[in-house]
């Protein structure tokens, strides 16, 4: 029950909840309880049951409920395994050919910064153990210094803290789910909100207007399958920006129920060994 509650309705009604895009640190880490809660309960569904029922005067008299969970615990292990290889190999592929790509036809700037000759303006960076960092000429001639500073400090951001690592996760979870329990909005929130977390090291470099401003120029321009790029969600982020960071009380309160949704699934299964 916690598990399909983590896994369905939890992540639904978050989704929903706009206002938490203000602290997107916090966010993230409370979507990463609720998914790892989720995986949890799931995985430790047939070890608690086992556990409870062999302290049973007639343990056989449960063998079926245990089949049962035995199943639902090891399809979800082999499911997770599957995407977690499909969606692994997937992205390696792709960046490895992208990053091939523009070393051929973008002008090799400092380290791994690649200029591309095109007049739109874009930017993006391709991750990995050899990542490279992308922007169009189109970019350098219509932004300014400092809003081509916030663009460089949004991408080298996702790059130091390696959110493609982040995005991967919540995409193996997500793609490990039957189709009908797939929700296309709890993935563009989280990655909304990735986004929104690299959006705070370009507000820290050249403030809030330069990021905005910055946001707003690369506003529809497109990024390559496998990137992560600082048009993706410009719009909302730019409504972000402009409402500015939560409380810090509230951001609090939000860690705070992280460690709560991470401690249920521990207690039941402390309680299911007692």
């Amino acid at each position: 029950m916690l598990a399909a509650l983590l896994a369905v309705p939890v992540p639904w009604l978050m989704a929903r909840q706009r206002v938490f895009r203000r602290s997107p640190r916090a966010a993230l880490a409370v979507w990463q309880a609720v998914t790892v809660g989720a995986l949890a309960s799931g995985l430790g569904a047939a070890p608690a049951a086992l556990a409870v029922v062999l302290r049973d005067e007639r343990p056989m008299a449960h063998l079926g409920t245990l089949s049962v969970l035995g199943a639902g615990s090891g399809l979800l292990l082999a499911r997770l395994i599957v995407s977690g290889h499909r969606v692994g190999r997937h992205l390696r592929v792709l960046r490895r050919r992208h990053r091939e790509l523009v070393d051929i036809i973008a002008r090799h700037a400092d380290g791994r910064l690649r200029v591309l000759a095109h007049p739109a303006p874009t930017a993006y960076c391709v991750p990995g153990l050899s990542p490279r960092l992308v922007i169009s000429d189109g970019t350098l001639s219509r932004l300014t210094h400092d809003e081509i500073a916030a663009v460089l400090a949004h991408e080298r951001s996702h790059l130091r803290a390696r959110h493609d690592l982040l995005m991967e996760f919540f995409t193996v979870v997500h793609e490990a789910l039957p189709q009908r329990l797939r929700r296309t909005e709890v993935m563009a929130e989280v990655r909304l909100l990735i986004e929104a977390l690299a959006d705070g090291a370009a507000v820290k470099e050249v403030g809030r207007m330069s990021t905005a401003r910055a946001l707003l120029a690369l506003s529809g321009s497109a990024t390559p399958e496998a990137a992560l790029g600082a048009a993706t969600t410009a719009s909302p982020r730019i409504e972000v920006l402009a409402a500015g960071p939560l409380p810090r009380v509230v951001s609090a309160l939000m860690y705070g129920y992280a460690a709560a949704l991470l401690a249920v699934p521990v207690a039941v299964a402390a309680w299911s060994v007692r």
